[in-house]
């Protein structure tokens, strides 16, 4: 290794490792996330949405707040508690499968045990903290529903959606009359501000995007280490990139998947008031856009860990064994379905798009030819990657999903055989008959695929969409029944709870030497003028609301600026909206002639404390 590429390295280790040590934060990081005071977010107070589901539960750091405001008091404690222990609220928007709560995630020969002691705890008859007023006839249902063999998964749905809407309600609007919600207004405010250059230090490229360098980054305040996508301006506007550019960005803002690299956060929008947990929900993706003088810049969650291409052909002989392979292709599954929910189609599986994260789990990467199909239509697009392009779209026929189910089975068979489907390692073979052996031809099998890994691998790649695995109307819960994944507890591995089969050495970097990472030509006879500035004030929109707030969390940074707040929010909580925060410093000699008695107090002055 060169002493560039050494030196590269080594700072950019020093720097992963100082977020978990905290020293990866600026000096002035207390500066650098100073909280306004609260008179300063006014206008944000009468501009943000009032809406419940997306304050007190899809947003972090509201979700946290809007608990510290229950736990205060105890009838919202108890609602609170019975929220975390059963699967969530599907009436009130929230998707079923995206779902996972203590009950959901038992093992299921315990679940009625489980559901059983749920009921006993918070449904008792002389309980000191009821819940909400839940019909009897609901409970009695539940009861009887609990001690069948075996209790469906949405056994508490009604009695969740009572207490949900409850909280919703007066719980909502006392909360916004808080000084806990006058805390989350401050967090948002620092939310909103300015991104630049600035906000990041810089470190070794990590490899090529389609419109320049994708390098790592690190932010100052935080300490947390990303990756930036750079996209060149001159290169977006000479190859007319632009819709390409903010059609990749939308998606990445869209989706809501731990398993695709680019979207808001681990099933953010579930309904959970379950408290954060660092490795548990907060694989954020994207996480910032923001411009420079010369490129738009993505900011997306860092994969320590490389694409499986590398770890398929560059650790040992090439391919996996099989279970370590049915374990990345059941959370390809689930990403898959993610995508297939916002109505995606993401037309490029192939192994180097395919990323591991610090504790070995996939993510999909790079959904610069990903579309969205509108309900009920079809599309047509010749585009992907020769050898996984499924034979519909090298025919130019019109496609929903079925391309992402044919990548499927072109990953799995590429990671337990150690080549693709149609061309053998290190194979040289032309674009034109490598596309006819797709069209035309059956992919071979070799020893090391068991019976179940062939049958899967052979349904995924049947040639007619109309009869492939995953194409018909049972969609990707035929894929998930198939008896590869007999194994696999599909709840518990969406809910983070599963050990993946390998984990990234955290002291390796899992790219090419600096070095051999080629460098972008200069683009010429491309001017940049004033009619960009619309593209780019679209493209450069700042932090994104969910994964900045996961960032403060995971941090540490929430828990360090609050964790001399808690007694000082609870007596602010006494008084009106504006009060202490609003209050200036009396400067010495007011102070003096206070004492002196030359100075009257107003009836305000002596009911509300003095900011500390």
């Amino acid at each position: 290794m060169d002493l560039e590429n050494f030196m590269a390295n080594n700072l950019l280790l020093k720097a992963r490792q100082g977020f978990s040590k905290k020293t990866g934060r600026s000096k002035k990081w207390r500066e650098l996330l100073k909280f306004p005071p609260v008179s300063m977010c006014t206008e944000l107070r009468c501009s943000i949405e009032k809406d419940f589901s997306s304050l007190c539960d899809k947003q972090p750091i509201g979700r946290l707040l809007f608990r510290k405001f229950c736990d205060t008091k105890p009838d919202l404690k108890r609602c609170i508690e019975f929220l975390d222990a059963v699967p969530g609220v599907p009436a009130c928007g929230m998707v079923p499968s995206m779902l996972r709560a203590e009950y959901e995630v038992t093992i299921e020969e315990d679940q009625r045990e489980f559901g059983l002691s749920i009921f006993n705890r918070f449904f008792k008859e002389k309980s000191e903290v009821p819940l909400p007023q839940i019909p009897p006839t609901i409970v009695k249902e539940c009861k009887w529903n609990l001690k069948q063999n075996s209790p469906p998964q949405n056994v508490f749905e009604e009695c969740a959606g009572i207490v949900y809407k409850y909280l919703s309600e007066t719980p909502f609007e006392e909360y916004q009359e808080s000084a806990y919600y006058n805390r989350f207004l401050q967090w948002k405010w620092l939310e909103r501000r300015p991104v630049t250059k600035k906000t990041f230090r810089q470190y070794r490229v990590l490899g090529k995007g389609g419109f320049g360098e994708v390098c790592a980054c690190q932010v100052r305040a935080t300490g947390k280490i990303y990756a930036c996508k750079k996209l060149e301006k001159k290169r977006i506007k000479k190859r007319k990139g632009e819709a390409m550019a903010l059609n990749e960005k939308r998606i990445l803002e869209k989706l809501h998947s731990r398993f695709v690299l680019g979207c808001l956060t681990s099933k953010a929008d579930q309904f959970s008031f379950l408290p954060s947990t660092p490795g548990l929900g907060l694989q954020v993706s994207l996480a910032y856009t923001y411009e420079t003088k010369d490129a738009l810049c993505l900011v997306l969650t860092m994969m320590n860990g490389g694409d499986l291409k590398y770890h398929i052909y560059n650790l040992g002989n090439p391919g996996f064994e099989e279970p370590r392979a049915v374990f990345y292709a059941a959370e390809l599954c689930c990403g898959l379905e993610d995508l297939q929910r916002e109505r995606i189609v993401y037309r490029d599986l192939k192994p180097e798009n395919i990323l591991l994260d610090d504790h070995g789990h996939i993510r999909i990467s790079d959904l610069g030819l990903a579309m969205e199909i509108p309900e009920g239509e079809m599309v047509r697009g010749r585009v992907g990657t020769v050898g996984y392009m499924a034979p519909e779209i090298i025919k130019h026929e019109k496609y929903t999903f079925s391309p992402d189910w044919w990548g499927l089975g072109c990953l799995i068979y590429e990671m337990i055989a150690g080549r693709s489907p149609f061309r053998k390692y290190k194979e040289k073979v032309s674009r034109e008959e490598l596309e006819r052996r797709v069209k035309n031809e059956t992919e071979e099998y070799s020893e090391r695929f068991s019976e179940d890994a062939k049958s899967i691998c052979s349904m995924l790649l049947i040639k007619d969409p109309r009869k492939r695995l995953g194409c018909q109307s049972d969609g990707v819960s035929a894929v998930k029944q198939h008896p590869i994944f007999k194994d696999i507890n599909f709840s518990r591995l969406e809910a983070n709870m599963l050990d993946p089969p390998f984990i990234p050495d955290p002291h390796a970097v899992y790219c090419k030497d600096v070095l051999d990472i080629g460098q972008f030509s200069v683009v010429k006879g491309v001017n940049l003028d004033t009619s960009d500035e619309a593209f780019y004030t679209e493209f450069a929109t700042g932090s994104v609301t969910i994964p900045w707030q996961n960032e403060m969390i995971e941090s540490g940074c929430f828990k360090d600026l609050n964790e001399n707040e808690d007694e000082d929010l609870v007596t602010l909580g006494k008084h009106k909206m504006y009060s202490s925060l609003l209050r200036p410093k009396r400067h010495f000699l007011q102070r003096l002639f206070r004492r002196g008695g030359c100075l009257n107090i107003g009836p305000s002055e002596k009911e509300e404390p003095t900011e500390h």
